[in-house]
């Protein structure tokens, strides 16, 4: 009896609207549980979060009921449940590895994010993803065989607007107590997990296409006085050059090796294998950062944002940060006008400029971007000999890359600024098999954690050959080579597992941990100078090119930077990360949550001075973002000329044959060339770049051990 009333009820169209509502409801809460991390910390935030998801999944199917048609409105209801589908699914996929939700900017640049991507997307997939689809399979299935039959009565008008107020009530009250419960929640939104979190996955995503229309008309109506405010900023909180270091690489070449998701904790890690005998997982970059010729960070955290690795390429070329919402690369990359490093160094000191990368140029949109940037060559994966054995989803792995780049580098006029952007310690992290295997694995329940530090070995040794190559070569001594971790390479979902190997606890592991692991190495390596050291200066990645430019004597006044020289004694040490959060180095400033670094403690009373201390911290970051994104979003320097600069025409740039046209400027050069290539007498120095596997540097290992993560990307 009861199973015909139920049946009796499917085979009404208010009955089949409230089948695919509840469905929609249950994948929602099963998304926001599982998947998402929205920090719920009480009954009342799990109340709003079982409420959220039902305003617009009932606003949404409702849009079906005012068809009249019974195929049609079947038809309707269907395709909504399933987009809506679609876009949850979408957004639980790009959380796992970003910690992040898909914004409006990320849609519209994702054909040129993904083109680089491959394989690597299949294994973002969890078996259980299945929950997320079968419904709407079964319910075709079991329309197509008529076991739920379309009724062929309309709803009536009154009914479906009925139901759709009903959603806006349902919505106004679901606001109500998310204000209740976070003030001002649309107005401060310290993070994309609290919209989500309050008023569910829907709703942030018509906030975020709302904020990206608002910037977009920003930009188009942007003019020459929306700069001043930016100018002023830049004037008042440009440091001093410290007389003792500015100058003091100057006229040298500038090598950037990108240290891909390197976080700090690798710096002098040692691994305990099965039977407990420690492995030092990076030696040679560990010796590096201890060298009095090195300038190090102990306290540099990344900044980036969604655009990860061109994000934190960004901030190294311009002193700004990424885009709010989206990688810039993507979105304005190929749009803005940029007064970036290469740039800067070509017009104002006559270097060469060039990027190594052996993946795609396309990815990320580099091969465009580069050119708006003012790079003069860039070597992508069509420049190098590329093969299965030799690489994966993201490029050619780091020894063979930086073996492979030496046969351009050496046709590179001197002095140049180059980057190499290396990627073998990236997702997936994987054990290395043959004569590359043999560096120990973790033992956690994650296998993206248990072959980092293999990947971050092979990086070190890949690094030490390439230092070996530039000092045989000649270019060691002349040449200033910076080192960065680009961002996290364990992300903050996966970080209890990690708490141990980093003697922390895993059930006392809390949001000030993950923000204290966002830490990434910066070494500044002068050969020949004797006075580095380790410094505890808390600083950003936008901090860097200041930085570089004073120790090249370059005078940064007419340039707007946003960063600070991380050597000046005026360097205000105040930390902004793109999502909100703020670390000086007393405090780390989390939404409205502040703890005290020295302690780890949670602050729940505030004296006045540290309420006053909080609040300058807070202002100066938000400052500091929000001047960032007026700058990019206005795209308010093409209105700049106090540089001097000669604006960067994209086209004057392109990247083919680029061997070729660096032989023909020597040859046209002829003894006034200042190669590697010419000043070795027109011989190559490619024999002398030396490698060799692990098991050539350690020996073959009794039993090998391979290792293949199934989690997700970091790029």
């Amino acid at each position: 009896m009861k199973h015909n009333y139920y049946k009796n009820i499917l085979n009404t169209r208010l009955g089949f609207f409230g089948l695919l509502a509840i469905l929609l409801w249950v994948k929602n809460i099963f998304a926001y549980l599982v998947d998402f991390n929205l920090g719920i910390e009480n009954a009342f935030q799990y109340f709003i979060l079982f409420l959220s998801p039902i305003p617009t999944t009932i606003f949404l199917l409702s849009a079906a009921l005012y068809v009249k048609r019974p195929k049609a409105a079947y038809i309707s209801m269907i395709v909504i449940s399933m987009l809506t589908t679609l876009l949850l699914f979408s957004n639980v996929i790009y959380y796992r590895e970003f910690t992040d939700f898909i914004t409006v900017n990320t849609m519209l640049g994702a054909g040129k994010v993904s083109s680089g991507l491959g394989e690597s997307a299949l294994r973002m997939f969890r078996p259980y993803d299945i929950v997320y689809w079968i419904d709407s399979i079964v319910i075709i299935v079991l329309l197509a065989t008529k076991k739920i039959k379309m009724d062929e009565r309309p709803v009536r008008a009154r009914t479906s607007l009925a139901i759709t107020s009903f959603s806006v009530f349902l919505f106004a009250a679901n606001l109500t107590l998310a204000e209740m419960d976070r003030p001002e929640l649309l107005k401060r939104t310290f993070s994309r997990d609290h919209i989500v979190k309050y008023l569910g996955m829907n709703v942030f995503t018509v906030y975020d296409g709302v904020q990206t229309y608002h910037a977009n008309q920003r930009r188009a109506q942007a003019s020459e006085n929306d700069l001043i405010d930016v100018q002023n900023y830049v004037k008042g909180h440009q440091s001093a050059p410290n007389p003792d270091t500015f100058g003091m690489a100057k006229g040298k070449n500038v090598i950037y090796i990108h240290l891909e998701s390197f976080q700090q904790f690798l710096i002098d890690y040692k691994l305990k294998d099965e039977n407990g005998v420690e492995h030092e997982v990076t030696p040679f970059i560990n010796s590096l950062y201890h060298s009095n010729e090195t300038y190090s960070f102990s306290n540099a955290f990344h900044q980036v944002g969604s655009g990860k690795t061109s994000d934190a390429e960004t901030m190294l070329e311009n002193s700004f940060f990424g885009l709010s919402q989206g990688p810039l690369f993507t979105q304005l990359g190929d749009k803005n006008t940029f007064q970036a490093a290469p740039d800067i160094l070509k017009q104002t000191q006559g270097y060469t400029s060039a990027v190594f990368h052996g993946n795609g140029g396309a990815f990320w949109n580099r091969n465009e971007t580069y050119k708006h940037l003012g790079y003069d060559y860039f070597f992508d994966a069509s420049y190098y000999d590329v093969t299965s054995d030799n690489s994966f989803q993201y490029g050619l792995h780091d020894k063979p890359f930086m073996e492979q780049s030496v046969q351009y580098l050496e046709h590179l006029q001197q002095p140049f600024y180059s980057k190499f952007i290396a990627v073998t310690n990236h997702y997936p992290y994987s054990q290395f098999k043959g004569d590359e295997a043999g560096f120990p694995v973790a033992n956690t329940p994650d296998p993206t954690i248990n072959g980092y530090f293999a990947t971050a070995n092979y990086l070190d040794k890949a690094v030490e050959e390439f230092f070996t190559y530039l000092k045989k070569s000649g270019l060691y001594d002349n040449s200033i080579i910076v080192m960065y971790g680009d961002h996290y390479g364990i992300s903050n979902s996966r970080n209890k597992y990690l708490a141990e190997l980093v003697g922390k606890s895993k059930d006392d592991w809390n949001e000030f941990d993950d923000a204290q692991m966002q830490r990434v190495p910066v070494m500044f390596h002068i050969p020949g100078q004797t006075n580095g050291k380790v410094s505890d200066t808390y600083a950003g990645q936008i901090d860097i090119l200041p930085t570089l430019l004073h120790l090249l004597g370059v005078d940064t006044s007419n340039y707007i930077q946003l960063g600070q020289d991380l050597l000046s004694k005026d360097h205000d040490q105040v930390v902004a990360f793109r999502n909100g959060t703020v670390v000086t180095p007393k405090y780390t400033i989390i939404g409205q949550s502040v703890y005290l670094n020295e302690t780890g403690e949670l602050l729940n009373e505030l004296t006045d001075e540290q309420a006053a201390e909080v609040e300058k911290a807070r202002q100066a970051s938000n400052t500091q973002l929000t001047m960032s994104d007026a700058l990019t979003n206005g795209d308010l320097l093409r209105f700049y000329t106090e540089s001097g600069l000669k604006p960067v025409n994209p086209e004057d740039y392109d990247y083919k044959n680029g061997l070729e046209k660096m032989t023909a400027i020597e040859k046209e050069k002829g003894d006034k060339s200042t190669s590697v290539y010419s000043q070795h007498g027109n011989k190559s120095t490619q024999d002398m770049y030396e490698t060799k596997s692990y098991q050539e540097y350690y020996g073959p290992k009794e039993k090998e051990t391979t290792q293949t993560s199934t989690s997700e990307k970091s790029e």
